[in-house]
């Protein structure tokens, strides 16, 4: 018996020795990779028409008879190669056109037809034939604005090729957060503006606070009726631990240098004067971001608005906080039809420590789902 005992713990410590070997190679290949990740990002893009396309035709090949379907195709791709034909031709009658009368003349005629066309969804490009491009790009929000850091890398690659008559459509869903990464998010899109591209924000689900500092930026604000938008105002709120500190006789010392260097902490005895001043900060703060969506939607009555509430997309409509009430996958398929849409997304290659991260996160985002619908529902069945 004794033996196995120590056979046992024999085992144990050889186990023990192992599994730590694993963890510090793990960790060691892990920060590695993450090194390597930030060389790695990489741009992806998605044509969403071929999207929309093959869902089409797998519906219509479902529902055809099969001869009907092949004789679909074939004429299909007789009306595709016509017009690839007709486009070639286009082409080349602007290069004549071009060569005869020189590039200023040709830049004349060609430049505010393709303005103009921009103004209204779905139109031709320009003469050429060229039908429209809309760049689409995706921000999910958190507090941090953690999603900044792809963002900024989409409107990066986006400018470099985006031309006077094409159009960026971020479909946007943020409930807000911090003030800083919320304002960097909206000056990268207002990169978009600078460089004359018309921005169009869709709002799905909620642009509040920071996500609708983010949305204001937009030439043309696209929200889902029961998409909730506003909350114009500036949050902060901390517990404080001063008295159960005095109670068990913990001392707890603050050093700083600068009268207002720290004006409420959680642990330190907060003061009037202190209070005063970090409620000066918010409502500075809430001035500025103001006058940020003044600068941005000028017809809007931002001192009507900016008392912190949040609004359903009817309602928001109305007060001008948006500009029409449209899904944003209502807005692609009709863009679709006269317009050639480019998913464009910042891809990140993931470790396996990122990775079993993730999972163990949405695993427990799921179970605490399912544990609060379970919980809802048995409330309802109780009442």
């Amino acid at each position: 018996m004794e033996f196995l005992i120590e056979y046992g713990l024999f085992l144990a410590k050889i186990v023990t020795v192992i599994v730590a070997l694993m963890v510090f190679v793990g960790f060691i290949f892990a920060n590695r990779e993450q090194l390597k990740e930030r060389v790695q990002g990489h741009i992806s893009v998605t044509r969403l028409n071929d999207r929309y396309e093959q869902f089409k035709e797998t519906l219509l090949e479902a529902l055809m008879e099969k001869h009907e379907f092949n004789q679909r195709k074939k004429q299909l791709a007789k009306e595709k190669k016509a017009e690839e034909k007709a486009l070639v031709k286009r082409h080349k009658a602007a290069a004549k056109e071009k060569a005869s009368k020189g590039d200023s003349s040709v830049a004349e005629t060609i430049e505010p037809q393709r303005d103009t066309a921009s103004e209204q969804t779905g139109k031709a490009a320009d003469s050429t034939g060229e039908r429209k491009r809309i760049f689409v790009t995706h921000f999910n929000g958190d507090i941090k604005a953690s999603g900044l850091s792809h963002l900024r890398e989409e409107i990066t690659a986006i400018l470099q090729v985006a031309e006077a008559g094409d159009e960026v459509l971020l479909c946007l869903e943020s409930p807000g957060g911090m003030v800083a990464n919320y304002g960097l998010a909206a000056s990268q899109l207002a990169r978009v503006r600078s460089a004359g591209i018309q921005l169009t924000i869709a709002v799905d689900k909620v642009a509040a606070s920071g996500g609708y500092m983010m949305a204001c930026v937009a030439d043309r604000i696209l929200a889902a009726p029961f998409a909730m938008l506003g909350s114009i105002g500036v949050l902060a709120q901390l517990p404080n631990f001063n008295r159960l500190l005095k109670r068990h006789d913990v001392d707890y010392e603050l050093f700083t240098a600068g009268e207002f260097k720290r004006t409420v902490t959680m642990f330190g005895e907060n003061t009037e004067e202190g209070r005063e001043k970090f409620q000066s900060d918010l409502e500075e703060i809430h001035v500025l971001f103001q006058h940020f969506i003044s600068e941005y939607r000028p017809k809007l009555d931002v001192a009507k608005v900016a008392t912190g509430e949040v609004w359903f997309g009817q309602k928001a409509l109305a007060m001008g906080l948006v500009d029409e009430l449209k899904t944003s996958d209502e807005y692609l398929t009709d863009c679709a039809k006269h317009a050639d849409l480019f998913q464009v997304e910042y891809k990140e290659k993931k470790n396996i420590a990122k990775k079993m991260g993730l999972a163990a996160e949405a695993g427990v985002e799921s179970a605490l789902t399912r544990l609060f619908s379970k919980l809802t529902a048995w409330r309802h069945h109780a009442q």
